[in-house]
């Protein structure tokens, strides 16, 4: 089914994206920098809501596809990667990291499209480190897109880069167990 309510979730995830990104383009005098942080934080936030949401909603109302299957992941990437660029952008993260956390997305989305096609998901499927990354990394981008202290005691943007660079050891260390998983998949389907 292309549109239902978890769809419709996932699509405006994706329409979140070109907002987001043009927070940071406003004008000082239209929009403050703080407000611009908080405005940012809080639609990342909305997003990352709707991608629990509308899993739990496909779930819930019996409502998964296919379509819904393909495009809730792309949205994640794209708003990830939209976040990443954005963060360098700023000043707010070193393009390594961003570099080595969007190549991991790329590279495990391509190498589990590829084992699909030789009948090998369950061999690349979601593993527990793959779920912790993406925890520390979805709890990171928030902190540095808020940038500013919160009271005196907390500094987001310290918290956010020691998380972003426990989220991108993770992701070195993901992409390396899916790609030994499929290491053997890979010689096999080659030998015949």
């Amino acid at each position: 089914m292309l549109m239902n309510l978890p769809n419709f979730l996932t699509w405006l995830r994706i329409m979140a994206i070109p907002l987001f990104v043009g927070i940071f383009y406003l004008p000082t005098d239209w929009m403050l920098p703080a407000t611009q942080n908080l405005v940012a934080t809080i639609i990342f936030a909305g997003a990352a809501l709707t991608d629990w949401l509308d899993g739990y909603l496909a779930r819930v109302l019996n409502q998964t596809s296919a379509f819904g299957a393909f495009l809730d992941p792309v949205a994640d990437k794209l708003m990830v990667a939209a976040a990443l660029i954005v963060l360098v952008y700023l000043d707010r993260l070193d393009a390594p990291i961003a570099l080595i956390i969007i190549g991991r997305e790329i590279t495990i989305s391509a190498l589990r499209e590829w084992m699909a096609q030789i009948g090998k998901s369950r061999s690349v499927a979601v593993s527990f480190l793959g779920k912790i990354k993406t925890a520390a990394q979805m709890a990171a981008i928030p902190l540095l897109l808020y940038h500013d202290r919160i009271d005196d005691a907390f500094d987001s943007q310290t918290a956010g880069t020691w998380l972003i660079y426990i989220a991108a050891i993770l992701t070195l260390w993901s992409m390396i167990y899916y790609l030994r998983a499929a290491i053997p998949h890979v010689i096999h389907h080659d030998r015949h």
